[in-house]
């Protein structure tokens, strides 16, 4: 059995992943992905609290298109925050550490119509792609191939959302803007 003091020496001791990464490398990958995995976790809820107050003419396509789209993106969450882990580094801790990191904005308001949640969510996935392009870089920058295959995959369906999201807002036009 381990004694108090070697149990308290262990919980404090670094982590010492094996990995070809430079500390610095994987610092700041750890540190962007860390982020990354907030604003997936601010995204999958609004998308969920979007898909819990839908309501109108369209409810239940709106309904189950959010809710197919809140489930992949949460399907992200442990890959992203695993990935950071794997390399030697840490993730998030709390709920409380989301709200300081995340990028995409809440949505707290007691109603929103059917088409602004749409059109926010819409803007909410391009931005994320456009986060996922910025880590992306870094992790070519620093040859960490891993990372950045795993987000080429997650760019290419945050903008199948986004284009879903696109074309399920446009109410009444029609192709090539005629």
């Amino acid at each position: 059995m381990l004694n108090v003091q070697k149990a308290k020496t262990l919980r404090k001791a670094p982590l010492n992943t094996p990995t070809d990464l430079s500390p610095e490398t994987v610092r700041d990958i750890a540190g962007v992905l860390t982020v990354l995995v907030a604003d997936v976790f601010a995204l999958y809820l609004k998308t969920k609290n979007f898909h819990w107050h839908m309501s109108g003419p369209h409810f239940r396509d709106y309904h189950l298109m959010l809710d197919e789209q809140a489930d992949q993106i949460f399907a992200m969450t442990d890959p992203i925050a695993e990935r950071a882990r794997k390399i030697g580094g840490t993730t998030l801790r709390s709920i409380n550490q989301v709200s300081r990191l995340q990028r995409i904005e809440d949505n707290d308001a007691d109603y929103v119509t059917p088409l602004d949640m749409i059109a926010e969510l819409r803007d909410d996935n391009k931005q994320l792609t456009a986060s996922m392009r910025e880590v992306h870089s870094l992790c070519d920058e620093h040859e960490d191939v891993a990372t950045a295959s795993l987000l080429e995959v997650w760019i290419d369906e945050t903008e199948r959302r986004t284009w879903f999201l696109f074309e399920a807002s446009r109410v009444g036009e029609q192709p090539g803007g005629r």
